[in-house]
């Protein structure tokens, strides 16, 4: 799936980002919300059609979205452009949950 291929990257990039002392708590949830995606796509992927891989889709977007508004509040190298990479993952997934 092209949303996996992305949220992969997007996960190793967060693993990657630094954040100043007094944000450590957000690079921490960065990294969960980040590696969220990534595990449930694969869950929902592992699931036959139906409900349940929509359920896994439905929770990886809303962690994509803990992803985003993570990026606007932070200030992050190539902040746009992640953002932006961000927002089309969370277009793959929201197809994936109409499936």
């Amino acid at each position: 799936l092209e949303a996996y291929r992305v949220a992969v990257e997007i996960s190793r990039w967060a693993a990657q980002q630094v954040i100043p002392a007094h944000r450590k708590h957000l690079r921490d949830q960065l990294v969960r919300a980040a590696d969220s995606v990534v595990l449930n796509i694969a869950e929902g992927a592992g699931k036959g059609p139906g409900d349940s891989r929509r359920n896994h889709h439905r929770i990886a977007l809303g962690s994509a979205a803990e992803v985003a508004a993570i990026i606007d509040i932070c200030d992050f190298p190539e902040q746009a452009q992640r953002r932006n990479q961000v927002r089309r993952l969370g277009a793959l997934l929201a197809g994936l949950t109409r499936r």
